[in-house]
């Protein structure tokens, strides 16, 4: 019983999401966003900004239409070595309107 209440008590703590949508934008990192261009010649390339920027602990992010997404799952394949380029993420926007349950990336069209 104390089980249940636990893993119901985990549950209702999630962010709720919404239906399954698409966008189109790049893989960033939370520290530098919407834009590379403070971090110097490093900057310039988005791909080693990325990479240094997560291995100094930031975590991947998703920017569409200059809003940052947070990514839910950072685990996910795909988000790793992103290269700059646009991108088709599909995935569930959580209710707080800012965090994205990705299930899917694939290169933009």
């Amino acid at each position: 019983m104390q089980m249940k209440v636990v893993l119901i008590t985990a549950l209702l703590s999630l962010p709720g999401f919404a239906a399954q949508k698409t966008w189109t934008g790049q893989i960033t990192d939370s520290m530098c966003g919407a834009s590379h261009a403070g971090m110097g010649d490093m900057g310039n390339n988005p791909k080693e900004c990325i990479a240094a920027c997560a291995k100094g602990g930031a975590k991947y992010a998703f920017v569409a239409e200059g809003k940052v997404y947070e990514i839910a799952n950072q685990a996910l394949t795909g988000l790793k070595n992103p290269d700059g380029k646009p991108v088709r993420l599909t995935g569930d926007l959580a209710s707080d309107g800012k965090t994205i349950m990705v299930s899917k990336i694939a290169p933009a069209k």
